[in-house]
């Protein structure tokens, strides 16, 4: 009695050896992704709170004087850089300008990749960010 050969045998066993890597790509995108976007939103916060920090320096002399908050620059930039500061390793960047109306800070974050780190040019990804913000007194809310 004669047997025909199983055709379908290894036939799994290809399906894995080709799919597995693709999961595995897949892992990393999600994971990896997901660290990515926390980390633009972490950068985000950092900027915005920092230029907040900046915008609280205001030139007390000059406010009793004209009714206007005006920043101190100088005061305003070292307050900004001093938050960010503050975050120690975390941030790979950082710019704090400011002149007499607005504080602008910059904040950059480079981040490790968990799975996609295998890949030779993926190890880690840089986020930047950037806010403003400007003085305000309870004054400015009144009709």
């Amino acid at each position: 009695m004669s047997r025909e050969p199983d055709r379908d045998r290894g036939a799994a066993s290809l399906y894995v050896v080709l799919f597995t890597p693709i999961v595995f790509v897949l892992a990393g995108l999600l994971v990896d992704g997901g660290l990515a976007i926390h980390a633009r939103q972490r950068a985000a916060d950092i900027a915005e709170q920092a230029a907040r920090a900046g915008a609280d320096e205001i030139d007390d002399a000059r406010l009793r004087e004209t009714g206007e908050p005006i920043l101190d620059p100088g005061r305003a930039r070292a307050a900004a850089c001093a938050f960010v500061g503050d975050y120690g390793d975390n941030v790979t960047g950082r710019g704090c300008d400011a002149d007499e109306d607005e504080v602008t800070v910059e904040v950059q974050l480079t981040v490790d990749s968990h799975f996609l780190g295998i890949l030779p040019g993926l190890g880690s990804f840089t986020v930047r960010s950037s806010a403003s913000a400007q003085p305000m007194t309870g004054q400015d809310d009144a009709p």
